[in-house]
């Protein structure tokens, strides 16, 4: 819980007692490859900080498409079903055995009113999911397969996390081009 707690204390102005009082209102969960954090039709009701591992948000259909991987360190929920209550369209899948701590709506509305800092953090973190959503989106439309891909051979430990199939899917080709692409970059 020490990276959560270092991940709070360097986002959050608030004391020790205080930090204490919202580190009370995690839980941690452990999920095991493939397991589901969140099933498609489910209504998000969680954020979650991943500690260790990493999850995959999957919209489904005939090719099941990797729209979104969340990393060690991120602090995310399912923004599109969370705030308006709807059903969600993806499942949210640990592609790792993967540790999260998680808050529960409830826990984070009573922190809310409770803590003007909360409130900063919160709006911080809608800000931060907003601003990748927009350079996932800017990406996808001016720089080439190829660019996107080592960009992600930037990111340290991150082509360890997913598989190529995954990637390929995240990337939007077939895992048989990313073959060529990597082959091509060599």
């Amino acid at each position: 819980m020490q990276n959560l707690k270092n991940f709070l204390q360097s986002n959050l102005n608030v004391d020790a007692i205080e930090l204490d009082d919202i580190m009370s209102e995690f839980r941690e969960k452990t999920y095991e490859k493939g397991q589901l954090v969140l099933k498609r039709g489910q209504i998000a009701n969680h954020y979650y900080f991943v500690s260790k591992g990493a999850l995959r948000f999957e919209l489904g259909g005939d090719a099941p498409l990797t729209a979104w991987i969340v990393e060690p360190g991120e602090f995310f929920t399912e923004i599109t079903s969370y705030n308006p209550q709807k059903p969600t369209r993806f499942n949210i899948e640990a592609v790792t055995q993967t540790t999260v701590y998680c808050i529960n709506k409830a826990s984070m509305e009573k922190l809310f009113e409770k803590y003007a800092s909360w409130q900063q953090f919160g709006r911080k973190l809608w800000e931060t999911m907003a601003m990748r959503m927009i350079d996932e989106i800017i990406s996808f439309q001016v720089m080439t397969v190829e660019e996107r891909y080592l960009q992600f051979l930037k990111r340290p430990g991150f082509m360890q996390l997913i598989s190529v199939k995954q990637l390929a899917s995240y990337l939007g080709i077939t895992p048989n081009a990313l073959s060529r692409i990597r082959k091509n970059l060599r």
